[in-house]
């Protein structure tokens, strides 16, 4: 049975408050480190939340950051004996390279995700039949295309199936709609769910009409985190996957900026609810 709170959300819970405590502080994180003897590497993989954090570590650095509040003291304390442990992808080690997985981590604490797909059907909305018809021309082994579905199938369970569910976002281009990937039973399946999700009052779907013409994009898809306690969070999604967070607000700003245009020209929910209807009778007709 899964932890309570996965350790990602602890790490990250430690990655924002030490680096937090190091500012207040006045240390750069090769100050920092030095004064607590570790290499800067390691600082910099605890402020980038991609290792767990021993409590005797973690008093290491409260000291030099003069951290002595005693409730402080407790929640970073239990946060750090929390930090340890396998993450719900944990089993999806062969399919989820370290960088997916620091995405995932932050996928999982964050409260808002914004998203635009100019292709096909985004993998957190797919069903089961359309990921595997979608991957088929990767020439993956039968079992690792199983066990990359099985993650997306997981990730779909854990984002919509608990009580509290993040708001969010998803801005597809109508080529995405109308590429019949799989077949038209595939398709006409994976427009339903398309539907099914639209009724959600925690998911809000847009079509961006052909009619649309030329607009501000990018050369593919990108997902924008938010959070409440950090900066915002850019995901690229290129072949291997590039992220990058607050150290580049200026990137950051320029996709904030190329999502509310895209939204601006894009239909409204109905609208586009209406043109995945009839997408979907064109395929049953």
């Amino acid at each position: 049975m899964p932890p309570l709170v996965d350790p990602s959300l602890n790490r990250r819970k430690l990655r924002i408050m030490l680096r937090r405590a190091r500012e207040d502080a006045g240390l750069t994180q090769r100050e920092a480190a030095e004064r607590v003897e570790w290499s800067q590497s390691k600082l910099i993989r605890v402020e980038t939340g991609t290792v767990s954090v021993s409590v005797s570590d973690l008093r290491a650095l409260m000291e030099v950051y003069g951290i002595t509040d005693s409730a402080v003291v407790e929640d970073l304390e239990a946060a750090a004996r929390g930090s340890k442990g396998p993450s719900w992808w944990s089993s999806f080690h062969d399919v989820v390279n370290p960088q997916y997985a620091q995405y995932l981590g932050y996928e999982t604490a964050a409260v808002s995700l914004s998203t635009y797909h100019p292709i096909v059907v985004p993998g957190h909305l797919q069903t089961r039949k359309y990921a595997e018809a979608l991957l088929a021309p990767r020439g993956l082994s039968p079992d690792r295309l199983e066990r990359v579905v099985d993650l997306r199938m997981k990730r779909q369970e854990r984002m919509f199936g608990d009580e509290e569910h993040l708001n969010a976002l998803f801005v597809l281009d109508e080529a995405a709609v109308r590429r019949r990937i799989g077949g038209s039973a595939v398709m006409a399946e994976q427009l339903q769910q398309l539907l099914d999700f639209g009724a959600r009052p925690d998911v809000t779907i847009r079509v961006l009409p052909f009619e649309a013409g030329a607009h501000y994009s990018t050369f593919g898809s990108f997902v924008l985190l938010g959070f409440t306690d950090d900066e915002d969070l850019l995901y690229l999604e290129y072949a291997t996957g590039s992220m990058t967070g607050g150290e580049d607000l200026e990137l950051l700003r320029r996709y904030q900026e190329c999502l509310d245009h895209i939204s601006r020209r894009a239909l409204g929910t109905s609208e586009s609810l209406e043109l995945i209807s009839r997408a979907k009778r064109d395929l049953d007709g």
